[in-house]
């Protein structure tokens, strides 16, 4: 009797043991990332992505320094391009979107402004400036320890441009914006009817949220979780998920060696998706900060000059049962030896949200 309760509870406790290891296996599917839109002539480098999830609309913002290059596109829900409002010579970064009053919020990187404009906007209608962010200068220094025991000091010179990079909605109407360049995370309080131009308050500046590393962008894609608890941070250059717990200001590195971390965003199931830039993938990560899905890959480079699969990835949005990135496709370098210099057409890719 002892025995077979023995065999029994070995039989059980083996199953146990491979469920868990069941729920903890890696989501691989290379192919996972289909063509949804392309950008018209004369648009590129397509960065900031929001939608509106009453219509399915998906726009996108280009992140372009050449004149009169920048642009806010519309898609409808098939991919058909329904309309361009031209921003010239000033390269735009994050779009986020109010369904309350159906506008899209606008971060202008050229200008270190936010933007809005309304969501069925045309060609002339006009954008509004809300709010301007402040130069506060680079953070200070970050000591990193070394496997000797000895440390370094990362130094982040005297950098003064603010860099507003992402942002996202509380559900009570405040917006919390990222600043890749200072290191800082920024809040404007009910940023839908704040008196013009609305206050700008520092969250906090910290040297976790600046970066030596390339590309060189440290605080990007920002994400609250679901009680809103918390803020997660992309470092863009340290390859880092960072979590900021909002009631203390404090933040603990959640994940590590996500390459080129950029935009991020919780599905409905709590997982965390971010475009790993210099992966050219997307990947997803659990409660615990251990990455669970990895899905799409650069493949090429059609005819039409498109990317086949994703490259340079930089922002997601969800909406239902589909995430869609914008494929920025940036050559940073300047070199042949990037794919991206191939480039001739610039797209948003869609990609199936698996269920868990």
């Amino acid at each position: 009797m002892n025995k077979l309760f023995a065999a029994v509870m070995g039989v059980a406790l083996s199953l146990g043991i491979e469920a868990a290891h069941a729920a903890d296996t890696l989501m691989l599917d290379r192919n996972a990332a289909i063509q949804f839109a392309t950008l018209p002539d004369g648009a590129r480098f397509p960065e900031g992505i929001t939608a509106n999830p009453a219509t399915g609309d998906i726009f996108a913002a280009t992140f372009d320094f050449g004149p009169n290059a920048n642009k806010l596109v519309r898609f409808s829900n098939n991919g058909q391009l329904t309309a361009i409002k031209d921003f010239g010579g000033t390269p735009i970064l994050g779009l986020d979107f109010d369904a309350a009053r159906s506008m899209v919020y606008i971060l202008n990187f050229g200008a270190s402004k936010l933007q809005r404009i309304p969501a069925n906007f045309n060609a002339t209608t006009p954008v509004e400036n809300v709010a301007d962010f402040p130069s506060i200068g680079a953070p200070a220094s970050r000591s990193v320890s070394n496997p000797d025991g000895s440390s370094d000091t990362i130094m982040f010179g005297s950098n003064r441009f603010p860099a507003p990079n992402a942002m996202t909605l509380s559900r009570n109407g405040n917006l919390y914006v990222s600043d890749s360049f200072q290191g800082a995370i920024y809040r404007i309080d009910n940023v839908a009817t704040c008196t013009k131009p609305c206050a700008v308050s520092l969250v906090t500046q910290d040297p976790l949220l600046a970066t030596a590393g390339f590309p060189p962008f440290g605080a990007n894609g920002i994400a609250l979780n679901s009680d809103e608890s918390a803020l997660f941070i992309a470092n863009t250059g340290d390859s880092r998920i960072l979590k900021m717990d909002l009631a203390t200001k404090s933040i603990s590195v959640f994940a590590e060696s996500i390459h080129g971390a950029d935009g991020i965003a919780f599905d409905g199931s709590g997982r965390l998706w971010v475009a790993a830039n210099q992966a050219d993938q997307v990947v997803a990560l659990n409660e615990k900060g251990r990455v669970i899905a990895r899905l799409g890959e650069f493949q090429g480079i059609r005819g039409d000059g498109a990317p086949n699969g994703l490259l340079f990835p930089a922002s997601p949005v969800i909406v239902g049962a589909w995430m869609y990135v914008t494929n920025l496709a940036l050559p940073l370098t300047g070199s042949p030896a990037e794919w991206e210099a191939d480039v001739k057409r610039w797209t948003i890719s869609r990609i199936k949200v698996p269920n868990r």
